[in-house]
Formats: structure tokens, C-alpha cells, sequence
């Protein structure tokens, strides 16, 4: 059974930093596509960014130059570096997996998806 559970939310202050952590069970880890997602609430899930197995990374525009995706495909790990945090980065951060090793930023191409991780940003 595959099991994406996500950890390091919290609440933190406008210019601050936040890691995210994804442990991945029980799924082809290494050889796939793994993303991270983010739902504000009364708006749509949105795609914030993707990293392919050989560490090919692709962000959305309003978090380049903050975030960093990274993987450990060793420890089946997925990490999110956040820095410069705002508050408009207020949300539920989702890590996804597809079946594929091709990556997209679309809700719908991702088979698999973790319970979520609040992220609080204050000004």
C-alpha cells in the first residue's frame, strides 16, 4: 500500500523559513516523479514544484527564488526548503506521486497524495 506522509508545517512569521519532509511508502520511489502542491483555503489546489528521479526541478513563478525542492532517493524523502516565506505561502502543502517519471504541475496526472501539512505565514 502506497503512503506519502508529509511533516514540518507550522506557523512562522513573513521572511521566515520552513522545511517540509514527505516519507514515501510502499511505491517505486525512486523512479518517479514527485511533486509538492499547496491548497489556500476557498482556492484550488495548485502545483508549486516538481523534481524528476535524476533531480530535474521546475517551480511555479510566485516561489522561485524561495523554495527548493530536493529528494533523497535513498531514504524514499522528498523535501521542500521554504525561505523568504509571505504570507500569501499560507496553506495546506500537499507532496504527490505519479506513475510516471515525467512531471507535470496538474493536480489530475498524480496518482498519489499525502494527508497534508498546514503551513501559517503571519505579517
Amino acid at each position: 500500500q502506497v503512503q506519502l506522509v508529509e511533516s514540518g508545517g507550522g506557523s512562522v512569521q513573513a521572511g521566515g523559513s520552513l522545511t517540509l519532509s514527505c516519507v514515501v511508502y510502499g511505491y517505486a520511489y525512486s523512479s518517479n516523479c514527485m511533486a509538492w502542491f499547496r491548497q489556500a483555503p476557498g482556492k484550488e489546489r495548485e502545483g508549486v514544484a516538481t523534481i524528476v528521479r535524476a533531480g530535474t526541478e521546475t517551480y511555479t513563478d510566485s516561489v522561485k527564488g524561495r523554495f527548493t525542492i530536493s529528494r533523497d532517493n535513498v531514504k524514499g524523502t522528498l523535501y521542500l526548503q521554504m525561505n523568504s516565506l509571505k504570507s500569501e505561502d499560507t496553506a495546506m502543502y500537499y507532496c504527490a506521486a505519479r506513475g510516471g517519471s515525467a512531471c507535470y504541475m496538474t493536480v489530475r496526472m498524480y496518482n498519489y497524495w499525502g494527508q497534508g501539512t498546514q503551513v501559517t505565514v503571519s505579517s
